[in-house]
This record gives C-alpha cells, sequence and structure tokens, in this order.
C-alpha cells in the first residue's frame, strides 16, 4: 500500500513539475500575459484564449492557431500532459 502511495505521489510531482514547465513556456512565448492569464491555460481554456486575444491584440482565430502551434512544438495539452509518443 506504502508503494501505491509513494507512485501517486511521485506522479503528482512529476505532473506538477509538467504544467510549471508548459506554464513557463507560455510566459516567454506569450510575455504580456501575468501569472493569473497562464495559470488559466491548465484550468479554463476559453477563458485563456480570451486572455491572449485581448493581451496579444489577435482575433480569436489566431488565438486558436497560434495556441495550437505552441501545443504541437510543445508537444503537451491544457493540463500540462506530453502528447509525445514515448
Amino acid at each position: 500500500m506504502d508503494n501505491m502511495n509513494s507512485n501517486a505521489s511521485t506522479n503528482k510531482a512529476v505532473n506538477t513539475d509538467a504544467v510549471a514547465k508548459v506554464q513557463a513556456k507560455i510566459k516567454s512565448t506569450w510575455n504580456k500575459l501575468d501569472d493569473n492569464d497562464i495559470k488559466l491555460y491548465s484550468s479554463n481554456r476559453p477563458q485563456f484564449l480570451t486572455k491572449l486575444k485581448e493581451k496579444q491584440n489577435v482575433s480569436n482565430e489566431d488565438a486558436e492557431k497560434h495556441l495550437k502551434e505552441f501545443e504541437k512544438s510543445c508537444g503537451c495539452d491544457s493540463k500540462g500532459h506530453s502528447t509525445k509518443a514515448a
């Protein structure tokens, strides 16, 4: 049972680390977004897109396009999970 708890803790730490890396990449990609805007990426994607559109001064279509390109380049999704094959 202790091993299961250890694995769960390790997985949570790895996921937290992955989310932090994605958020850092978002910050370096879109420097006009603040930390609260960036946190929306993992919790509320539609709101994140709204902030991206407003603060980067792009259309809805461009915000979606840029976000999809970003996710493809980093191999991630909005939960910080890798989408690259192992």
